[in-house]
């Protein structure tokens, strides 16, 4: 998927902003652990950058999975319940 150049604002949830920029949806997120994250539709990897400063990426992430990231309550709570150590991951710093 290819998406136009867009940058919301968010209220209400812990979405600070969002940017898409061709196929990579980027989402800044007011959490306790969660600081930033970058999905690519076409390569389907999520790139999480945490508060701590370490930024890891999860592979064959659905799309579904990362919509119900971005419109969940608590970011922070839905990653850990259902990204975190169910996909394929790699730390990359």
């Amino acid at each position: 998927m290819k998406f136009p150049y867009i940058l919301l604002k968010i209220n209400g949830m812990g979405i600070i902003s969002e940017q898409i920029s061709g196929s990579t949806i980027n989402v800044e997120i007011k959490s306790s652990n969660l600081k930033f994250a970058s999905y690519d539709t076409n390569t389907k990897v999520l790139t999480t950058t945490f508060n701590n400063g370490s930024i890891y990426e999860y592979y064959d992430l659905p799309w579904g999975i990362f919509t119900k990231l971005r419109v969940s309550e608590s970011q922070g709570k839905f990653f850990s319940t259902e990204i975190s150590r169910k996909y394929k991951y790699k730390k990359i710093k």
